[in-house]
């Protein structure tokens, strides 16, 4: 068992720690005997990362390449072409003793490992992950791993270095099935984002031959491999029509919704407390307790013989009701008011990222990256896409229509 405690006397420390039972102080402090490749330890304090500006530039620029398609081996190759030195020789070049087993040459270069190694570190978004590993009493010498729910975990740490929104999207290209071709440093348009909507398997693309001329289409990748579904295909260039007018009446909409949300914050203070949450909560709490109320006189009036059993059973149930019900709108109704609190903000961060390609004239990766989940065809005449954010755009409709 795991005990977050700041502070502890050391009788106590002592008495646990012989009983077996783990415990670990919850700090703000980095531990590492290494600051992580764009950080560096601060000048006043060791325990602390400040950002080291020339690492951090390489670092920013390894997730601007994995955003724009490249995979991580030829941003590996890119960078040693580039003569950026790697975080092993970087660290040497600083003067560090600093050594580890994945070097493999007299001179460490980038590779596939120690770009993915940056691509998935929560450090580089202000978040510091401790206690991954350890020993868990004194009698036990080895250092074991620690599971990951026994991790302490710290956000809003030190500087980041890279934006959470471009974090998360490098994550779920991660996931993705993302392939470059041969002759091509990036991916093409659509990899990794086009689903079978029979089997929900990617789709993958390819290339006719017709007339000295090359077409493109997507087919389900299942059916490719001779394991069943559709042989259904769409064309690519089709797809890229559909897709592009799609995001363009999408983001339309999302910069509507922003207009709508000014409008409601620019609202004089008497108007807007029509509408205030903290009133109807009031209110539904007070109506809970009315029928808690009522319930708990109801065996009293059994008993007095006001009422029959039977009567006592049906009322009591009705009471349980709208109790439930109204307990469910206050559970809505507090998630509308943390959206209203986030829509009162002229700079919402989802909305700023759509807004951003509002003038695009064509469709481009980083487009489909940003802003698409994913995108499903159905048949030659069916397509759906899923947006990134639907939920966010979904609860402030909700917050809208409280208004009109």
């Amino acid at each position: 068992m795991l005990y977050f405690c700041p502070i502890i006397n050391t009788l106590s420390a002592f008495l646990l720690y012989h009983l077996g039972v783990r415990f670990y102080c919850i700090t703000p402090d980095f531990i590492g005997a290494f600051a992580a490749f764009g950080y560096r330890k601060s000048p006043e304090s060791k325990n602390k990362l400040v950002v080291d500006e020339p690492a951090a530039q390489i670092v920013e620029l390894i997730f601007r390449l994995r955003l724009q398609g490249m995979s991580n081996s030829r941003i590996a190759d890119k960078l040693n072409e580039m003569g950026v030195l790697s975080p092993m020789e970087y660290k040497r070049s600083n003067g560090m003793r600093y050594e580890s087993g994945f070097r493999t040459n007299e001179r460490a270069l980038w590779n596939a490992v120690s770009v993915l190694r940056i691509l998935t570190n929560e450090l580089y978004i202000g978040t510091l992950t401790q206690h991954k590993r350890g020993t868990p009493n004194y009698k036990v010498k080895k250092e074991i791993r620690y599971e990951q729910e026994d991790w302490i975990v710290i956000q809003n740490n030190h500087e980041p270095i890279v934006d959470k929104i471009d974090f998360q999207t490098v994550q779920s290209l991660l996931q993705r099935d993302v392939r470059t071709a041969p002759e091509s440093d990036t991916v093409h348009l659509f990899a990794g984002y086009v689903h079978c909507g029979d089997c929900l398997h990617t789709m993958v693309r390819k290339m006719v031959p017709s007339h000295g001329k090359k077409y493109y289409y997507y087919v389900c990748s299942t059916h490719k491999a001779g394991e069943g579904c559709s042989s259904h295909s769409f064309s690519e260039a089709k797809l890229n029509k559909i897709v592009f007018a799609l995001v363009q009446d999408h983001i339309r909409q999302i910069c509507e919704v922003e207009r709508v949300l000014d409008y409601i914050a620019s609202l004089p203070e008497q108007q807007r407390m029509i509408f205030s949450f903290d009133a109807q909560l009031t209110k539904l709490e007070e109506e809970i307790k009315r029928f808690q109320d009522l319930k708990l006189n109801l065996y009293s009036d059994m008993s007095d013989g006001i009422i029959s059993k039977e009567e006592y059973l049906e009322f009591r149930s009705g009471y349980d009701r709208k109790i439930q019900a109204r307990q469910r709108s206050i559970l809505q109704l507090q998630e509308e008011r943390e959206q209203a609190v986030e829509s009162n903000q002229r700079q919402i961060l989802w909305i700023e990222l759509f807004k951003q390609y509002e003038n695009i004239t064509e469709l481009q990766r980083s487009i489909i990256v940003n802003l698409i989940e994913r995108i499903v065809i159905y048949d030659a005449k069916h397509i759906e896409v899923v947006f990134r954010y639907q939920d966010q755009l979904n609860r402030t409709l909700q917050y809208i229509d409280r208004f009109a």
